[in-house]
């Protein structure tokens, strides 16, 4: 049998669209048997991502939470309210709430937190390969940057 003939008999039309859109936001599946909190948190992280990155061009508005503008922390706090994660309502207090983690154990899904001074003053979703969904500023939109600076913290959400 070929690999064609096998796909329909191993995933129902709906598991094949979750694998294709985990696929196309970088999202892992995980074997059966798994830890559950390992599968809660990667199940939460990865569809907080796809919702953030369903946001793309979505514009910035100060004090916004959605569902159609954003500031930085509306963001994060609308893509995992609707992956069924609270969180407060700003970057500091988000960042106060999370499990902070090393860069080296950041994945997809993690916070990433920008700071000057001691001060937590944006967020982002990590999207992997160095880079964030995030509504950066006035005049700007929701949308896919590189990390800009090394001045981060990460953190996952509980």
């Amino acid at each position: 049998m070929t690999a064609q003939t096998h796909v329909p008999s191993l995933l129902t039309r709906a598991g094949a669209v979750s694998a294709l859109t985990l696929a196309a936001v970088g999202g892992t599946l995980l074997a059966p048997g798994a830890a559950p909190e390992a599968q809660a948190v990667t199940s939460h992280a990865t569809k907080a991502l796809s919702i953030a990155a369903s946001k793309k061009g979505a514009p910035y508005r100060y004090g916004s939470a959605g569902p159609t503008r954003f500031d930085c922390s509306g963001l994060t706090l609308y893509a995992y309210k609707k992956a069924g994660k609270s969180l407060p309502r700003t970057a500091q207090q988000q960042y106060n709430q999370s499990r902070h983690i090393t860069a080296s154990s950041r994945q997809k899904g993690d916070l990433v937190f920008f700071h000057s001074g001691g001060r937590v003053y944006h967020v982002g979703i990590y999207a992997g390969d160095g880079r964030i969904w995030h509504s950066p500023k006035t005049g700007s939109w929701v949308k896919l940057d590189r990390i800009w600076s090394s001045k981060v913290y990460y953190g996952r959400v509980r």
